[in-house]
């Protein structure tokens, strides 16, 4: 999948707040379906259509435990995301520079007035 269709897959799995809880989950170690849905007022099969979502996007993946299939986090796409970002973060960073040269500039002036 190109780099730009993974970032919209990885953002469309990541926009449910649902789906963003069991991230926050599986961030503590990995867990069932069941154990998954505890906190959740939705039936097993509503979790699980959320966690093919997450699955689809490469966020997690599941384990063959025996007759368990415990899902885990995946690093992978958050570092894709991360890396993205971090081209922004180098334009904003140049663009708050400049803004605090402004500042300063403008402060300077008021202190000779």
């Amino acid at each position: 999948m190109a780099t730009m269709q993974k970032l919209d897959t990885v953002f469309k799995a990541l926009a449910d707040p649902t789906r963003r809880a069991i991230l926050a989950r599986l961030v503590e170690g990995e867990a069932t379906v069941d154990q998954l849905s505890e906190p959740f007022e939705m039936s097993q099969p509503s979790i699980s259509r959320h966690l093919k979502v997450l699955e689809n996007a490469g966020l997690i993946s599941t384990r063959i435990n025996g007759t368990s299939r415990p899902r885990q986090i995946e690093v992978q796409p958050f570092n894709a995301v991360r890396d993205w970002l971090e081209q922004y973060r180098v334009i904003w960073d140049a663009n708050y520079a400049r803004l605090d040269d402004v500042l300063a500039d403008l402060m300077d002036q008021e202190e000779k007035e």
